[in-house]
């Protein structure tokens, strides 16, 4: 190992013999190719200065480099076998860059075709990058004889030509799959290889041909293994394609390559049997046992092969895995680290819970001799294993502070940093330990966005711990010690205590006051506003401006107030006009799937909402409908197989709905015009306009409007519509898409859509939804009880959340355990503007779920829907 640092370090200070080159000097140099007797050496030399300056990026001009090429077709006077061969390498790099090459076409085909076997592949090679689809045909001769040449090179070369030559002449091409079957006869294992690799190509469009290829050649014993693993590779697509069942004759050929002699062809069926969809345990079983073996070979390159597909197995099947641990806990101290990083993060992912405190043992023993982007994966497994199991949170949550201290770069700290806040939000026995280590970190932690994110979870769970004034001098240690934005971070973190914590509150405002004088504007203006808010001591502001932030769209927010100002008015701007900020609609945080992975700068791109409001406020019949409310996900109305696919968005405004309707023709003899879908309404619901869709070409989606003002009655929320695609159908030539200048009216029946509650509910995260319940007052309190048909809490959480479609809050839609009682909080903004608040309580008695559903909003009619939607 230090033998290969010495030998990397002295190659990185060795110079550069070409580092200097000059565009001009080299081509200069190349009229030495001029010069009788020629000189091999140094026109070699030459000619390798001029490959460094194309493959630098060096721009060269097409003038210069035809002068160049010119000049060297005059080397093939040489017969030198060195100066010969980077000719040919040159001519492949020029081909593109200089005009004329077909000029060498003659000397190349000569070499091709002549005595000296050190010359022929190469020449096929250069002369296939020149040739194009108009001369192909007359060295296709040539390439047939290259095809099956008996000198191996030659062979190859060809066959591998001949892929590059399928881009652009696979008519050609397809006529020589009678000398490539003939190759893949061959006793040399690379020509066996490209060969297949060629018929395969050939034949790829038609699956019944592919199908036909791998049947013929997976009962023939191919001697190559490269071949052998392409095969493998080509039923694995079959088998995807054809959607086969794991009782196919393709899976049984795979499975028959796992007792294969060439541990290439093993360890790649056994690859692609791991990698198959929906495989059970007893089929992975064969290739595990295969994997198994590889874990203690002498080949670091096949323990290593199999540590890392085993990995991957253990994330979906990890009994599968459990009867390799004791090889993976050898590998534990294997020399190359890599293995052994992949071995114990395999073991934190299939071993028991008693295990954990010997798998942590074991990792720190090497965690400060591996790379950071291998802590990263470690920290991974230790996250998704204190999920499996909760209760040995210390143990792991005291390596994660360990890990903390040590050295590393930015990906490793915020991996760590990721893990400990998942496991504090989602494991209230570790929350205290969790947000101790966190305090601790922050004290000497030199990246501002993880101070920044460690204190803003400190200002939402600390003031709900049972000594919360422990974090205060954490807090403000960041208000002396650090930049302005951690500062910034510290003096919001600070008024929640204020606010959440009445004991607390004379300490904080006595904080807050000090930070009045701070240098940045931010910090003061900050303090400023949370100090005035705090001294008011009202629960409602403190819930409003302090506790839970502003829940629009940034995007919505800039247009709206630029439209506001273009268009002076008396009328106080109102925030009601903005649009809401979405919530994803499972997560409440983000999981660290993506862990460690280094991301772009964030920047304040527009949703997939504010891009629906800015497309329907530029049709003319939508303009004055105001700002767009909600736009909910896309709904099939057809079958995927039939001749026309439609999806409907519903788009959800004050007192209208918009649907939109993207539609797609399949039939490639017609075109439709003036598609239209109508719509049949339930009482109360009124169609004001349709908008066409002009045309819809063969496979072009097109997209048509229906608008939709909603009932007088504020309580009639929810409806059926059922609806017909009308449209005017012109046949046409599928070959040019031309349409005929007649037509008839048509029309074609779809599956209804449906208005629901959720339609009229935008999702709205609450931190603290304690301080929300208190601010919106007990004036529009309704309670209702219910006898639920689900049969666990878990899938009576899940149904409430998506039909009423809020947000769960405090992670109230985890439901502990073995509880026989749970408190759901779901929080949204009603259509108009105004906040609505769900409390259920739900209760399991007997094999069936009741809840008691108290609803609060600004609004009564929005507590009366949301009370009588579940009923």
């Amino acid at each position: 190992m230090h033998m290969l640092k010495r030998d990397k370090k002295d190659e990185e200070d060795a110079s550069n013999p070409y580092a200097s080159l000059e565009k001009s000097a080299v081509l200069q140099e190349a009229r030495t190719f001029n010069e009788t007797p020629i000189n091999p050496r140094r026109c070699s030399h030459t000619l390798t200065k001029i490959l460094y300056v194309i493959n630098s990026g060096e721009h060269i001009g097409t003038t210069e480099a035809t002068e160049t090429f010119f000049a060297m077709t005059k080397l093939f006077q040489s017969s030198d076998p060195t100066l010969r061969r980077m000719v040919y390498l040159t001519i492949k790099e020029m081909a593109n860059i200089a005009e004329d090459v077909i000029i060498v076409t003659s000397s190349l085909t000569k070499d091709m075709t002549g005595r000296e076997d050190m010359f022929r592949a190469a020449a096929i090679r250069a002369l296939c990058k020149i040739t194009d689809n108009t001369m192909l045909q007359s060295i296709e001769r040539y390439m047939k004889q290259a095809i099956v040449d008996k000198v191996h090179a030659v062979s190859s070369a060809a066959l591998v030509s001949s892929l590059h030559l399928m881009k652009t002449s696979h008519d050609v091409v397809k006529r020589w799959v009678n000398e490539a079957t003939e190759a893949v006869s061959s006793d040399n294992v690379m020509v066996q290889y490209h060969a297949l690799g060629l018929l395969y190509h050939i034949r790829k469009n038609d699956r019944l041909a592919v199908s036909k290829l791998v049947a013929k050649y997976s009962r023939q014993a191919l001697k190559s293994p490269y071949a052998v693993c392409m095969l493998i590779r080509i039923a694995c697509k079959l088998l995807v394609e054809e959607d086969a069942g794991h009782d196919s004759p393709l899976f049984d050929f795979i499975e028959s390559c796992l007792r294969h002699k060439s541990e290439m062809v093993i360890y790649e069926a056994a690859h692609a049997i791991v990698n198959m969809k929906n495989t059970t345990a007893r089929e992975l079983a064969p290739a595990v046992s295969v994997l198994q073996l590889f874990l203690s070979s002498p080949k670091p390159t096949l323990r290593f092969a199999a540590t890392k597909t085993l990995n991957k197995v253990a994330m979906s099947h990890p009994a599968a895995v459990t009867a390799c641990n004791l090889d993976l806990e050898n590998l534990i101290t294997d020399v190359n680290r890599s293995i052994a990083t992949l071995a114990i993060t395999t073991l934190l992912k299939t071993g028991s819970e008693s295990s954990v405190d010997r798998l942590m043992k074991q990792i720190s023993s090497f965690m400060s001799e591996i790379s950071d982007e291998f802590k990263v994966v470690v920290v991974q497994a230790i996250k998704s294993l204190c999920m499996k199991y909760p209760r040995k949170h210390s143990v792991m949550m005291n390596f994660l502070s360990s890990m903390l201290r040590d050295e590393g770069g930015f990906d490793y700290k915020k991996a760590i940093v990721d893990t400990i806040i998942s496991i504090v939000e989602d494991n209230g026995e570790a929350k205290e330990a969790g947000l101790a280590h966190l305090c601790e970190f922050i004290e000497d932690c030199e990246h501002t966005s993880l101070a920044v994110r460690i204190l803003h979870l400190l200002g939402r769970e600390g003031p709900r711990t049972q000594h919360p004034s422990k974090y205060i001098r954490f807090i403000y240690n960041r208000v002396i010690l650090e930049n302005a934005s951690v500062r910034a971070a510290a003096v919001s973190s600070l008024a929640k205590f204020g606010a959440n914590c009445e004991d607390l509150l004379p300490s904080v405002v006595v904080l807050l006051e000090r930070c009045l004088l701070d240098g940045d504007d931010e910090v003061r203006d900050r303090a400023t506003l949370y100090l005035n808010v705090l001294q008011e001591r009202q629960k409602a502001l403190n819930s409003a401006y302090i506790l839970n932030a502003l829940n629009v769209s940034i995007v919505g927010l800039e247009r709206a107030l630029h439209q506001y100002t273009m268009e002076p008015s008396e009328t106080a701007f109102d925030m009601k006009s903005v649009p809401l900020e979405t919530q994803p609609i499972n997560e409440q945080k983000q999981m660290g799937g993506d862990l460690g992975m280094p991301k772009a700068p964030e920047k304040v791109a527009a949703s997939r909402q504010d891009v629906f409001q800015e497309q329907l406020s530029a049709i003319q019949e939508f303009s004055a409908l105001g700002p767009l409310f909600k736009s909910s996900a896309s709904v099939e109305l057809t079958e995927s197989e039939t001749e026309y696919m439609v999806q409907c968005i519903k788009h959800t405004f004050a007192e209208h709905i918009v649907f939109q309707f993207d539609c797609t023709n399949t039939l490639n003899d017609q075109q439709l015009e003036d598609v239209t879908v109508h719509m049949e309404p339930s009482d109360g619901f009124e169609v004001l306009c349709y908008v066409k869709a002009p045309f819809l070409k063969y496979n072009s989606p097109g997209t048509t409007y229906t608008c939709v003002k909603l009932p007088e009655d504020p309580s009639s929320v929810t409806a059926t519509f059922s609806n017909t695609m009308k449209f005017v159908v012109k046949d046409c030539d599928p070959n040019t898409g031309e349409p005929d200048d007649e037509g008839y009216e048509d029309e074609y029946v779809l599956e209804d859509v449906d208005v629901l509650v959720a339609d009229h509910i935008q999702r709205v995260m609450k931190p603290n939804f304690g301080a929300s319940w208190e601010e919106v007052g007990e004036e529009n309190q309704l309670e209702e009880t219910y006898a639920l048909s689900a049969k666990t809490l878990e899938e009576a959480v899940k149904n409430i959340v998506t039909f009423l479609g809020m947000q769960p809050c405090e992670r109230s839609d985890k439901v502990i355990e073995g509880r026989s009682s749970h408190t759901l909080y779901l929080a949204g903004v009603y259509r108009g503007g105004h906040d609505a608040l769900v409390r259920a309580r739900l209760a399991m008695m007997e094999g069936s779920v009741t809840m008691q559903i108290t609803v609060r909003s600004a609004d009564p009619s929005a507590s009366e829907v949301i009370a009588a939607a579940v009923g």
